[in-house]
C-alpha cells in the first residue's frame, strides 16, 4: 500500500468535511432569507448540498470506469445516513420527527429505494431509468416547496386571528415551520447574499476537489489489497462522503434544530438516488452497470434501513437514544459483514449465522413490539379524550 494513497484518502476526507460545512452555511443562509422552514431547508437545500460529494465521487468513478465504486458509494452512503448519521445524532439528543416527514418524505424515500431495486434487476440503470429518477426528485422538490409555502400562509392567517398566537405555535410544531436560526446561530440571517453565494461556490469547489482526491486514493488502495471497488464504495468512500451529513446533523441537533437533522438525512437519501444516480445514468452512454452483489444484498439492505425508519419515526414522532444505539449497532454489523465477505474470513460463516438466526429476528420482534405498544397507547389516549 502506497502511503501517498493513504494521504490522498485523508486529504480527501478533510476537504469533504470542510467543503460540506462551508457549503451548508452558505446554502442555509440563502434559504433563511427567503423564509423557508428548517425542515424544508434540510429536505431540499442542505440535503442537495451535502449530496454534492456523492455526486462528485460518482461522476469521477464513472469517468474512471469504476461503476462498482459509483453505485456502491450511493448505496453505502444511504445506509450510513440512516444507521450511522441518525444513530449518532439520536445519541447526542433524541430526534424529533414531524408528521409531514412521516406522511410524505419518508414514503418518498422508500418509494425511490424500491424503484432503484426494481430498475437494477436487469443489471444496470439505463437512460430511461435515470430520467425517471431525476424527474421524481424534481417533482418532489417542487411539491415540498409549494406545500411549505401553503402551510406558512395558513400559519400566518391563524396567528393573525384573535388568540391565534397560541394556535400558530401549535401549527408550527405540527408541520415543522420553525425558522432555520436557532439560539446561538443568529449569525446566519445576517450573512449577506453575495457572501452566502461565495460560501456556496467555495464549498462546492472543496467538495469536488476532495471527492476527486478521495476516489483516486481509494481505488489505488483497493487495487493494492485486492478488494473490489464496490466494497470500497460501500465502506470507506460511503462514510467519507457522508461526513457532511454527519456534521450538519450533529450541529443541527446541538443547536436545537432536531427536525433539520432528520430532514437532512431523508432529503440526502432522496437526492442520492434521484440526482447522484439519475444524472450520471443520463450522461453515461451505456448507463450505470450495477454489480450482482449489490442487487443481491446491499440495495435490499438499503431498502430495509429506509423501511425500518418508518415505524421508529412514527412511534411518538421521535427517534430515542436507544433507537439511535440500535442503528449504530446494525451499521457496525453491516460493515463487519461487508469486510468479512470481501476478505473471505473464516469468521464469516459463524457471523452470518448469528446475525441471520438471532440478532436480526430479535431486532424485528423488538420493532414490532414497540410499534404495537405505541399504537395501543395512542388509541387509549384517543378513547379517553373522546
Amino acid at each position: 500500500m502506497d502511503l501517498l494513497d493513504v494521504g490522498r484518502i485523508i486529504a480527501g476526507l478533510v476537504l469533504l468535511t470542510v467543503g460540506g460545512e462551508v457549503l451548508v452555511r452558505g446554502a442555509s443562509s440563502l434559504a433563511t432569507r427567503v423564509g423557508i422552514s428548517s425542515l424544508v431547508v434540510g429536505l431540499t437545500v442542505v440535503s442537495t448540498a451535502t449530496s454534492t460529494p456523492e455526486l462528485a465521487v460518482t461522476v469521477g468513478a464513472v469517468m474512471r470506469d469504476e461503476p462498482g465504486l459509483a453505485v456502491g458509494n450511493v448505496i453505502g452512503s444511504n445506509i450510513a445516513n440512516v444507521l450511522l448519521i441518525l444513530g449518532i445524532s439520536a445519541l447526542v439528543l433524541p430526534l424529533l420527527v414531524k408528521q409531514r416527514l412521516v406522511r410524505l418524505d419518508l414514503p418518498i424515500m422508500v418509494l425511490l429505494s424500491v424503484m432503484l431495486l426494481v430498475m437494477s434487476l436487469d443489471g444496470g440503470i439505463g437512460l430511461v431509468d435515470g430520467v425517471i429518477l431525476l424527474a421524481v426528485l424534481i417533482g418532489y422538490t417542487v411539491m415540498t416547496i409549494l406545500v411549505s409555502r401553503r402551510e406558512d400562509r395558513a400559519e400566518r392567517v391563524a396567528a393573525e386571528r384573535p388568540g391565534g398566537a397560541g394556535g400558530g405555535a401549535g401549527a408550527a410544531d405540527a408541520v415543522g415551520t420553525a425558522t432555520v436560526s436557532a439560539p446561538g446561530s443568529d449569525e446566519a440571517p445576517r450573512t449577506s447574499v453575495p457572501k452566502s453565494l461565495l460560501l456556496v461556490l467555495v464549498g462546492v469547489a472543496l467538495l469536488v476537489a476532495g471527492a476527486t482526491v478521495l476516489v483516486e486514493g481509494a481505488v489505488n488502495t483497493a487495487t493494492a489489497f485486492g478488494v473490489s471497488s464496490l466494497v470500497v464504495g460501500l465502506t470507506v468512500v460511503a462514510v467519507g462522503t457522508s461526513l457532511p451529513e454527519l456534521a450538519v446533523s450533529v450541529i443541527a441537533v446541538r443547536r436545537g434544530e432536531r427536525d433539520l437533522a432528520v430532514g437532512n438525512v431523508v432529503g440526502s437519501n432522496i437526492a442520492n438516488i434521484g440526482l447522484v444516480l439519475g444524472l450520471p445514468a443520463i450522461l453515461s452512454s451505456g448507463g450505470l452497470p450495477v454489480p450482482d452483489a449489490a442487487i443481491a444484498l446491499d440495495i435490499p439492505l438499503m431498502l430495509a434501513a429506509a423501511v425500518a425508519l418508518l415505524p421508529i419515526a412514527f412511534t411518538g414522532f421521535i427517534i430515542a437514544r436507544w433507537e439511535g444505539g440500535l442503528f449504530l449497532a446494525l451499521y457496525a454489523a453491516y460493515t463487519a459483514f461487508v469486510v468479512l465477505a470481501a476478505t473471505q474470513h473464516d469468521a464469516l460463516e459463524g457471523f452470518t449465522a448469528v446475525m441471520g438466526w438471532f440478532v436480526l429476528p430479535l431486532v424485528a420482534v423488538t420493532l414490532v413490539a414497540v410499534t404495537a405498544h405505541e399504537f395501543g397507547v395512542r388509541r387509549g389516549r384517543r378513547e379517553s379524550a373522546g
